[in-house]
Protein backbone atom coordinates (compact mmCIF):
# COMPACT_ATOMS: atom_id res chain seq x y z
CA UNK A 1 0.00 0.00 0.00
CA UNK A 2 2.93 2.62 0.71
CA UNK A 3 5.00 1.86 -2.67
CA UNK A 4 1.47 2.87 -4.15
CA UNK A 5 0.73 5.71 -2.42
CA UNK A 6 4.13 7.12 -3.04
CA UNK A 7 3.71 7.53 -7.03
CA UNK A 8 0.33 9.48 -5.92
CA UNK A 9 1.77 11.89 -3.83
CA UNK A 10 4.59 12.69 -5.47
CA UNK A 11 2.37 13.82 -8.77
CA UNK A 12 -0.03 15.55 -6.20
CA UNK A 13 2.75 17.65 -4.96
CA UNK A 14 4.14 18.39 -8.62
CA UNK A 15 1.19 19.03 -10.22
CA UNK A 16 0.48 22.55 -8.16
CA UNK A 17 4.06 23.52 -9.17
CA UNK A 18 3.91 22.77 -12.83
CA UNK A 19 -0.01 24.55 -13.43
CA UNK A 20 1.36 27.61 -11.51
CA UNK A 21 4.86 27.21 -13.83
CA UNK A 22 2.70 27.23 -17.18
CA UNK A 23 0.16 30.25 -16.07
CA UNK A 24 3.42 32.13 -15.22
CA UNK A 25 4.93 31.71 -18.47
CA UNK A 26 1.49 32.46 -20.11
CA UNK A 27 1.35 35.79 -17.90
CA UNK A 28 4.84 36.56 -18.97
CA UNK A 29 4.32 35.82 -22.84
CA UNK A 30 0.35 37.65 -22.55
CA UNK A 31 2.18 40.80 -20.52
CA UNK A 32 5.45 41.29 -23.68
CA UNK A 33 2.58 40.40 -26.43
CA UNK A 34 -0.07 42.81 -25.64
CA UNK A 35 -0.08 46.40 -27.39
CA UNK A 36 -1.93 47.31 -24.32
CA UNK A 37 -0.13 46.32 -21.41
CA UNK A 38 0.40 49.34 -18.96
CA UNK A 39 4.46 49.14 -18.96
CA UNK A 40 7.20 50.68 -20.30
CA UNK A 41 8.52 49.29 -23.27
CA UNK A 42 11.46 49.14 -25.55
CA UNK A 43 11.00 47.49 -29.51
CA UNK A 44 13.64 46.49 -31.82
CA UNK A 45 11.74 45.23 -35.40
CA UNK A 46 13.07 44.73 -38.55
CA UNK A 47 10.74 43.84 -41.85
CA UNK A 48 12.74 42.77 -44.40
CA UNK A 49 11.47 42.06 -48.20
CA UNK A 50 13.54 39.87 -50.33
CA UNK A 51 12.01 40.86 -53.02
CA UNK A 52 8.83 43.48 -54.18
CA UNK A 53 6.40 42.45 -57.06
CA UNK A 54 7.71 43.44 -60.95
CA UNK A 55 11.06 43.55 -59.76
CA UNK A 56 14.23 41.78 -57.97
CA UNK A 57 14.88 45.11 -55.91
CA UNK A 58 14.66 44.31 -52.04
CA UNK A 59 13.69 46.63 -48.99
CA UNK A 60 14.19 46.51 -45.41
CA UNK A 61 12.62 48.41 -42.15
CA UNK A 62 13.83 48.56 -38.85
CA UNK A 63 11.95 49.83 -36.57
CA UNK A 64 12.83 51.90 -33.42
CA UNK A 65 10.07 51.90 -30.86
CA UNK A 66 9.19 53.36 -27.60
CA UNK A 67 6.15 53.06 -24.98
CA UNK A 68 5.60 55.04 -21.89
CA UNK A 69 2.21 54.10 -19.99
CA UNK A 70 0.37 57.68 -18.19
CA UNK A 71 -1.70 56.83 -15.14
CA UNK A 72 -5.18 58.47 -15.04
CA UNK A 73 -5.32 62.28 -14.25
CA UNK A 74 -7.88 64.93 -13.09
CA UNK A 75 -8.42 66.16 -16.96
CA UNK A 76 -7.53 62.50 -18.87
CA UNK A 77 -9.84 59.67 -16.35
CA UNK A 78 -8.23 56.84 -18.26
CA UNK A 79 -4.53 55.47 -18.38
CA UNK A 80 -2.69 56.37 -21.90
CA UNK A 81 -0.09 54.48 -23.71
CA UNK A 82 1.85 56.78 -25.69
CA UNK A 83 4.10 55.40 -28.57
CA UNK A 84 6.61 56.23 -30.78
CA UNK A 85 7.93 54.52 -33.98
CA UNK A 86 10.86 55.62 -35.78
CA UNK A 87 12.14 53.43 -39.06
CA UNK A 88 15.31 52.92 -40.38
CA UNK A 89 14.48 52.37 -44.04
CA UNK A 90 16.38 51.18 -47.29
CA UNK A 91 14.39 51.65 -50.75
CA UNK A 92 15.33 51.40 -54.37
CA UNK A 93 16.80 54.91 -55.38
CA UNK A 94 16.47 56.77 -58.79
CA UNK A 95 19.65 56.27 -59.84
CA UNK A 96 19.33 51.99 -59.99
CA UNK A 97 21.07 51.80 -56.43
CA UNK A 98 19.63 52.11 -52.63
CA UNK A 99 19.13 55.01 -49.96
CA UNK A 100 18.74 53.49 -46.20
CA UNK A 101 18.46 56.26 -43.68
CA UNK A 102 15.39 57.62 -41.06
CA UNK A 103 11.59 57.62 -42.19
CA UNK A 104 8.97 59.12 -40.91
CA UNK A 105 7.93 59.73 -37.47
CA UNK A 106 5.03 57.79 -36.48
CA UNK A 107 3.47 58.95 -32.89
CA UNK A 108 0.21 57.61 -31.52
CA UNK A 109 -1.41 58.25 -28.19
CA UNK A 110 -4.12 55.64 -26.98
CA UNK A 111 -6.70 56.03 -24.34
CA UNK A 112 -7.78 53.06 -21.99
CA UNK A 113 -11.35 53.26 -22.53
CA UNK A 114 -11.63 48.75 -20.73
CA UNK A 115 -9.27 47.72 -19.12
CA UNK A 116 -11.46 44.51 -18.14
CA UNK A 117 -12.04 41.66 -19.92
CA UNK A 118 -11.58 42.50 -23.99
CA UNK A 119 -9.35 45.17 -23.76
CA UNK A 120 -10.38 48.32 -25.86
CA UNK A 121 -8.28 51.33 -26.65
CA UNK A 122 -8.37 54.29 -28.80
CA UNK A 123 -6.81 57.62 -30.16
CA UNK A 124 -4.92 60.06 -32.39
CA UNK A 125 -2.15 60.00 -34.33
CA UNK A 126 0.25 62.02 -36.62
CA UNK A 127 3.15 61.29 -38.51
CA UNK A 128 6.11 63.54 -39.09
CA UNK A 129 7.88 63.74 -42.21
CA UNK A 130 11.47 62.86 -41.34
CA UNK A 131 12.58 60.85 -43.78
CA UNK A 132 16.44 61.82 -45.20
CA UNK A 133 15.50 61.10 -48.44
CA UNK A 134 11.90 61.24 -51.07
CA UNK A 135 11.90 57.43 -51.38
CA UNK A 136 12.03 56.82 -47.82
CA UNK A 137 9.13 58.77 -46.90
CA UNK A 138 5.70 60.25 -48.00
CA UNK A 139 6.69 63.97 -47.51
CA UNK A 140 3.82 65.03 -45.95
CA UNK A 141 2.28 65.77 -42.32
CA UNK A 142 -0.39 62.67 -41.76
CA UNK A 143 -3.00 62.18 -38.71
CA UNK A 144 -5.90 59.82 -37.88
CA UNK A 145 -6.86 57.90 -35.38
CA UNK A 146 -5.66 54.19 -33.66
CA UNK A 147 -7.75 51.85 -32.15
CA UNK A 148 -6.81 48.22 -30.51
CA UNK A 149 -9.14 45.44 -29.01
CA UNK A 150 -7.33 42.62 -27.21
CA UNK A 151 -8.77 39.45 -25.50
CA UNK A 152 -6.31 38.32 -22.99
CA UNK A 153 -6.41 34.26 -21.76
CA UNK A 154 -4.03 31.73 -20.55
CA UNK A 155 -4.07 30.45 -24.54
CA UNK A 156 -3.14 33.55 -25.54
CA UNK A 157 -3.90 37.03 -27.35
CA UNK A 158 -6.84 37.43 -29.95
CA UNK A 159 -7.22 41.00 -31.19
CA UNK A 160 -6.70 43.48 -33.96
CA UNK A 161 -4.79 47.10 -34.49
CA UNK A 162 -6.90 49.31 -36.92
CA UNK A 163 -5.21 52.66 -38.07
CA UNK A 164 -6.72 55.81 -40.19
CA UNK A 165 -4.00 58.39 -41.10
CA UNK A 166 -4.61 60.94 -43.96
CA UNK A 167 -2.21 63.98 -45.21
CA UNK A 168 -3.12 67.59 -44.66
CA UNK A 169 0.57 69.22 -45.05
CA UNK A 170 3.69 69.36 -46.25
CA UNK A 171 5.66 69.15 -49.61
CA UNK A 172 3.09 70.50 -52.17
CA UNK A 173 4.89 68.33 -55.25
CA UNK A 174 4.61 65.26 -53.17
CA UNK A 175 1.02 63.50 -53.51
CA UNK A 176 -1.77 63.22 -50.64
CA UNK A 177 -1.58 60.83 -48.74
CA UNK A 178 -4.44 58.52 -47.16
CA UNK A 179 -3.81 55.41 -45.81
CA UNK A 180 -5.68 52.09 -43.40
CA UNK A 181 -4.14 49.37 -41.96
CA UNK A 182 -5.54 46.31 -40.46
CA UNK A 183 -3.33 44.08 -38.51
CA UNK A 184 -4.52 40.81 -36.26
CA UNK A 185 -3.17 40.09 -33.64
CA UNK A 186 -3.07 36.06 -33.24
CA UNK A 187 -0.84 34.79 -30.40
CA UNK A 188 -1.72 30.90 -29.20
CA UNK A 189 0.99 30.20 -25.85
CA UNK A 190 3.07 27.18 -25.71
CA UNK A 191 5.09 25.42 -22.65
CA UNK A 192 7.86 27.23 -21.36
CA UNK A 193 7.46 30.66 -22.68
CA UNK A 194 7.17 30.00 -25.95
CA UNK A 195 4.04 30.72 -28.74
CA UNK A 196 2.97 30.84 -32.08
CA UNK A 197 2.40 34.27 -33.74
CA UNK A 198 0.77 35.66 -36.54
CA UNK A 199 0.72 39.47 -37.06
CA UNK A 200 0.95 40.49 -40.77
CA UNK A 201 -0.36 44.44 -41.39
CA UNK A 202 -2.56 44.28 -43.98
CA UNK A 203 -2.23 48.06 -45.86
CA UNK A 204 -4.57 49.79 -48.18
CA UNK A 205 -4.24 52.65 -49.75
CA UNK A 206 -6.81 54.66 -50.37
CA UNK A 207 -5.76 57.06 -52.62
CA UNK A 208 -4.57 55.36 -54.79
CA UNK A 209 -6.90 52.17 -54.88
CA UNK A 210 -4.08 49.45 -53.78
CA UNK A 211 -3.03 47.18 -51.29
CA UNK A 212 -1.44 43.92 -49.89
CA UNK A 213 -2.77 41.34 -47.11
CA UNK A 214 -0.18 39.05 -46.09
CA UNK A 215 -0.81 36.58 -43.80
CA UNK A 216 2.34 35.02 -40.95
CA UNK A 217 3.13 32.39 -38.83
CA UNK A 218 6.20 32.38 -36.74
CA UNK A 219 7.18 31.41 -33.19
CA UNK A 220 8.79 33.33 -30.18
CA UNK A 221 9.96 32.89 -26.91
CA UNK A 222 9.55 35.44 -23.78
CA UNK A 223 11.41 34.90 -20.73
CA UNK A 224 11.92 37.05 -17.16
CA UNK A 225 15.60 38.88 -17.25
CA UNK A 226 15.64 40.62 -13.43
CA UNK A 227 12.92 42.87 -13.30
CA UNK A 228 12.10 43.07 -17.09
CA UNK A 229 10.98 40.70 -19.67
CA UNK A 230 12.49 40.11 -22.98
CA UNK A 231 10.85 38.66 -26.27
CA UNK A 232 12.64 37.46 -29.29
CA UNK A 233 10.64 36.37 -32.30
CA UNK A 234 10.82 35.63 -36.09
CA UNK A 235 7.57 35.42 -38.47
CA UNK A 236 7.50 34.91 -42.24
CA UNK A 237 4.91 36.50 -43.89
CA UNK A 238 3.69 35.65 -47.08
CA UNK A 239 1.45 37.98 -49.26
CA UNK A 240 -1.86 36.42 -50.13
CA UNK A 241 -3.64 38.79 -51.97
CA UNK A 242 -2.56 42.19 -53.66
CA UNK A 243 -3.32 45.28 -56.11
CA UNK A 244 -1.01 47.60 -57.43
CA UNK A 245 2.68 47.61 -58.37
CA UNK A 246 5.74 47.50 -56.42
CA UNK A 247 4.14 45.78 -53.36
CA UNK A 248 5.91 42.83 -51.54
CA UNK A 249 5.66 38.94 -52.22
CA UNK A 250 6.69 37.44 -48.58
CA UNK A 251 8.93 39.58 -46.06
CA UNK A 252 10.91 38.03 -42.99
CA UNK A 253 9.43 39.99 -39.52
CA UNK A 254 11.69 39.66 -36.47
CA UNK A 255 11.89 41.44 -33.64
CA UNK A 256 12.97 42.10 -29.72
CA UNK A 257 10.64 43.40 -27.12
CA UNK A 258 11.90 44.40 -23.77
CA UNK A 259 9.02 44.79 -21.07
CA UNK A 260 10.32 47.13 -18.25
CA UNK A 261 9.52 46.39 -14.84
CA UNK A 262 7.61 43.51 -15.49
Amino acid sequence: MFKHTLPTLFIAAITPLSTHALADNAETANKSNNPLNLAPGLNIQDYYTPTIDDSNAHTNDLLLRGTLPLAPGDFIGVPQLLRATLPISTRPDPHNGYSTGVGDLNLFDIFLLKTEGVQLGIGPQITAPTAEFDELGTGKWQAGLAAVAIDSSPRGLLGALVQYQSSFAGDHGRQHVETATFQPLLIHNLPKGWYLRSTGTWTYNLKDDTHYIPVGLGVGKAWKSGHNILNAFVEPQWTVDHKGPGLPKFTVFAGLNITLGK
